[in-house]
């Protein structure tokens, strides 16, 4: 019977190893710049922490398109220091006698650390928010649809001799003229919407130079089809 065994990822394998080696040369730096006991354990922790954050916000911030100076400057910090452990405890640096340079860098890091992940706490985190129309959009919507009735001269003249013919025709006996509806009252509407109907016509008006669309202005107002005489009788 066969046993099938779990791939592993040689890449999750490798950084497993390379994140234990930078912990404890993190934590034999610490320990001998005088960080002793749970201290000296603590100091890694930070350091990748910090490192992680500050990729994962500056990835989220480049997939929104903003900019992400903060998060990339706090990961070259946490790098940084992550780095130079490293190379400190590669013997060339001497971990009995560690100047004082290298221990109030270490006693200062707390404080660093503290700073960058609190800037980090609070930067944006890239969500994307609802477009907002902008008023170019909102113009657009109240320009009067194109009259399909409009014609060029030519035209015109075609359709005018065209007509004639057709009403010096005879016409049949069984032809049944139908009268179209009359159009529907215009309804009263209450005078808070009216200021609204004029106040949007208006606006259109001195945006555009022409006359805003009874109908576009129904639609924007929220107002069923039957209202549009309503509203053309106050623009």
């Amino acid at each position: 019977m066969r046993v099938s065994l779990a791939r592993v990822d040689p890449v999750i394998v490798q950084a497993v190893i390379a994140g234990a080696l930078s912990f404890s040369h993190l934590h034999d730096l610490a320990a001998a710049a005088g960080q002793s006991g749970w201290k000296a354990w603590a100091y890694p922790v930070s350091v990748d922490l910090l490192l992680v954050a500050a990729w994962r916000r500056m990835r989220q911030a480049q997939r929104a398109g903003q900019a992400a100076g903060v998060p990339r400057l706090w990961f070259l910090v946490a790098l940084a220091a992550s780095l130079g452990a490293n190379v400190a405890t590669a013997g060339l640096l001497d971990l009995e006698h560690v100047p004082d340079s290298l221990r109030v860098v270490v006693a200062g890091w707390p404080a660093v650390a503290f700073f960058g992940g609190t800037l980090l706490a609070h930067a944006p985190r890239g969500e994307k928010t609802a477009a907002i129309p902008s008023m170019a959009a909102a113009d657009a919507a109240l320009e009067p649809s194109p009259d399909p009735a409009a014609v060029d001269a030519p035209d015109r003249d075609a359709l005018a001799a065209a007509s004639a013919e057709s009403e010096a025709a005879p016409k049949p006996a069984t032809a049944v003229q139908v009268s179209s509806p009359p159009p529907a009252p215009a309804v009263a509407l209450p005078p808070a919407l009216v200021d609204r109907v004029r106040a949007l016509a208006e606006e259109h008006r001195s945006a555009t130079g022409r006359p805003a669309d009874p109908d576009a202005l129904r639609a924007r107002l929220g107002l069923p089809p039957s209202m549009t005489a309503s509203v053309a009788a106050h623009i």
